[in-house]
């Protein structure tokens, strides 16, 4: 994307209209350009002073009423002189259309694991914004993971890799796979990574130390790995290659264990 285009969505972005494809284009410029980072955060701003101070004003009563009665009017006058074959004919070509319409959405509609990559990296797109990454800036874990206490309905296990080469940076509170999440901040030289934590509950019995199956993958240049032990699912996200975040997806399952 473009400067200009990203202007023209920005509204939308904070509003989360856009489709998945054009919130994903809009979080990788974000991350890569300063100025429009700076118009995103300034809109945020504007947005929030009007949702805190703008007074808002309900139609009359009498409007609504006299608007719906017009249309109630309106509506057999504009249908009464078509003849009712061209409407059944029109009403099946319809319904074929329509048919059509949803039989090509589901055929190309994305998988849920696509659907839930894209979620993960909208969500690192954003955090790579100025004043976004963290909401409490500490590289111990004594003091990030107590800042979690009441804020989520679990304890999420916190971890400084300073000495393996993935400093903490500190951690927030995000929104993934439906339900609020822990979201530890990590570094690797100039790479970010992202490290969500939520309850496992697909395998919500299992809280030993079990076998742990990783699950890679990669989209649009960056590397996603997820793994799940003690009744806790990671999802880690980041432009590091493939070998560096294996690196640092088992250096946390080790310094958890």
């Amino acid at each position: 994307m473009e400067c200009n285009q990203v202007r023209q969505l920005m509204s939308a972005y904070i509003d989360q209209e856009l489709d998945t494809g054009q919130a994903l284009r809009m979080g990788e410029h974000l991350a890569h350009c300063e100025a429009c980072r700076t118009a995103l955060m300034q809109a945020e701003e504007l947005t929030a002073s009007v949702r805190q101070h703008a007074t808002y004003h309900l139609a009359p009563a009498k409007l609504r009423a006299r608007i719906v009665a017009d249309l109630v009017q309106e509506r057999p006058s504009r249908f009464s002189s078509w003849p009712w074959a061209w409407i059944n004919l029109g009403l099946s070509g319809l319904s074929t259309a329509a048919f059509a319409v949803t039989l090509t959405l589901y055929l190309n509609q994305p998988s849920a694991t696509q659907i839930f990559n894209d979620e993960v990296l909208a969500s690192h797109f954003r955090s790579l914004a100025p004043g976004h990454l963290v909401d409490v800036v500490s590289s111990d874990h004594h003091t990030v993971k107590p800042w979690y206490a009441g804020k989520l309905d679990f304890s999420p296990p916190v971890v400084d890799l300073t000495a393996q080469g993935y400093p903490l940076l500190g951690g927030r509170l995000d929104y993934l796979a439906g339900r609020q999440v822990a979201a530890l901040a990590y570094q690797h030289g100039k790479h970010i990574v992202n490290l969500y934590l939520y309850p496992d509950t697909t395998n919500a019995s299992n809280t030993g130390k079990a076998a742990v199956s990783f699950t890679t993958g990669s989209s649009r240049g960056y590397q996603l790995m997820q793994w799940s032990a003690a009744g806790v699912h990671y999802v880690a996200v980041s432009d590091m290659n493939g070998a560096e975040m294996a690196q640092f997806a088992h250096q946390i399952k080790a310094s958890v264990d």
